[in-house]
């Protein structure tokens, strides 16, 4: 049986896989600059540059999600990312839980 692959479907799920690592990667970028606007170790300037990138990053995340069309693809990737992590978090707060799927 032949494989049917459709190249706007291919391409909507390649770069929706793309654009939600690239969200992955502003979200952790985030959290540091959280972590290093805490520690008091940034000065005003540099927090004001800091929170000016991450909106112009934002953007333009945004921009190229709508200009694509696949802002639906992204949220379904991140959405299938989140049931992952969860059930890995689940599985290591609650090993007795795995021990019972295992047996």
């Amino acid at each position: 049986m032949p494989l049917d692959i459709n190249e706007d479907n291919l391409k909507h799920g390649l770069l929706g896989l793309i654009m939600a690592l690239v969200e992955i990667i502003r979200d952790s970028l985030k959290h540091q600059a959280r972590k290093r606007m805490k520690s008091g170790i940034l000065t005003s300037a540099e927090i004001e540059r800091l929170g000016d990138a991450l909106m112009e990053l934002d953007i333009a995340i945004e921009d190229i999600k709508e200009e694509q069309g696949i802002t639906e693809s992204v949220k379904g990737v991140r959405d299938g990312l989140d049931e992952v992590i969860d059930s890995v978090v689940d599985r290591l707060i609650n090993p007795e839980r795995w021990e019972e799927e295992v047996e």
